[in-house]
């Protein structure tokens, strides 16, 4: 039955192992999943802005529009003031040429009176030239006029919109404008598009994250069983070693139970001879050491720890090459001082500090916390522990209670190969 038991307990810790393996994988999935649906959403909402502004766009496109085609129409009143000062230079031309005929013929006149007409043909020359100089300017302001006609009028065209124009006829203004307006058509049609798929895909990623939800408390369940089953085979094992009937797990549970009684006996000489007080001994005010990943931590009675226990440690991890650690833990997990060998500082490499560096660490795992809690004579167990970088090992753990001043401190671990 024993060996049954053991066979059958090693099977449930793998399975529960493997379980709790796929478990937080899906637990890893669920939480991408909730983080693609949020990321999906943020997608969503930044598309609805981007609509926004590109309606904004084509709206400000169009103000802009009618605000060149404003801009024309003052253009075009220009233009036609414009031509009406040309006319009105011209007629100045006019006038100024016929007010020249008229002084050469009062010169010619004046000339005919002799010195009577003297003064009047001074008089008319100098309205002659007058009038000469009038023509001259009028005629360089009918130019200017017609030079800035032809400016403003190609300036007017450029402002002018037709709908119903050739592309290539209208202006280069308005082509960049129809431009802008197509890429704007473009972007909108694009972020349109990219929201209806974003949709969709929202839709199958809750769809997903239900399964994933799912199979998680399906999962669950199926750990729960697990772990009873793993406990059933555990209470055979202790069954059958209570009744005193010698298994192979024997050895290891007398090698737990005479290692704790000595831990304990060197804690109690210790708290006599004032080494530590017992008040320290208990202490649970655990101090975290900076920079330590998995997390290490430091209590009162780490110094009595590192002194005491190695001596029983060490000498019961020599019982057989079958055993892999023995340590004692407080009631919390907390293990002060480990086996020498899984004692090493830490190097900054979380993989081989998780395997070598065990010492100043809480293990407060279901089999852990079970061992450092019991008050039982004995507790026997399947455990899977973490090795670190994924990596584990399938192995039994025989636990005795650590009694300190009639108070329960905590217990002695001996892990061994099946």
């Amino acid at each position: 039955m024993s060996t049954q038991a053991s066979n059958v307990g090693r099977d449930a810790a793998e399975v529960r192992g493997a379980m709790e393996d796929t478990q937080k994988i899906v637990h890893a999935q669920g939480q991408a999943m909730q983080q693609v649906a949020q990321q999906l959403d943020e997608v969503q909402r930044a598309q609805g802005s981007i609509a926004t502004a590109t309606l904004e766009t084509l709206q400000a496109v169009a103000h802009a529009r009618e605000a060149l085609q404003a801009v024309s129409r003052e253009v075009q009143g220009i233009v036609e003031t414009l031509h009406q000062v040309s006319d009105a230079a011209g007629q100045i031309t006019q006038i100024a040429l016929q007010t020249r005929l008229v002084a050469f013929n009062a010169s010619v006149e004046a000339k005919r009176a002799g010195d009577a007409g003297r003064g009047f043909g001074v008089v008319a020359d100098a309205v002659k030239d007058l009038a000469g100089q009038v023509e001259t300017t009028s005629k360089t302001i009918m130019r200017t006029v017609g030079q800035l006609d032809e400016r403003i009028e190609s300036f007017s065209r450029d402002l002018r919109f037709d709908d119903s124009a050739d592309v290539s006829a209208r202006s280069a203004v308005h082509v960049a404008f129809s431009s802008v307006e197509a890429d704007v058509e473009r972007i909108s049609q694009a972020a349109d598009q990219s929201r209806n798929i974003c949709a969709r895909l929202n839709e199958h990623t809750q769809e997903l994250e239900s399964e994933v939800q799912q199979a998680s408390a399906r999962l669950n369940t199926a750990l729960a069983c697990s772990d009873r089953f793993l406990k059933v085979s555990e209470a055979m094992i202790e069954q059958v070693a209570g009744f005193g009937i010698e298994t192979e797990d024997t050895p290891f549970i007398q090698a737990a139970q005479q290692a704790a009684d000595e831990i304990a006996a060197m804690l109690e000489n210790a708290v006599r001879q004032g080494s530590v007080k017992l008040g320290d001994l208990f202490d649970e005010q655990y101090r975290g050491i900076p920079k330590t990943n998995p997390p290490q931590y430091l209590t009162r009675f780490v110094e009595v720890a590192d002194r005491l226990f190695p001596q029983v440690q060490e000498r019961s991890l020599a019982l057989s090459p079958r055993v892999s650690y023995v340590i004692a833990v407080d009631r919390n997990g907390y293990c002060p001082m480990h086996n020498k060998k899984y004692a090493l500082p830490q190097r900054g490499d979380v993989v081989w500090d998780t395997a070598n560096s065990r010492y100043r660490r809480i293990f407060n795992d279901r089999t852990g916390l079970a061992s450092a809690r019991n008050q039982r004579p004995f507790l026997l167990q399947t455990y899977r522990r973490d090795m670190g970088g994924g990596q584990y090992v399938l192995l039994k753990e025989a636990s005795a209670p650590i009694t300190v001043g009639g108070r329960h401190w905590g217990g002695l671990r001996i892990g061994f190969s099946f």
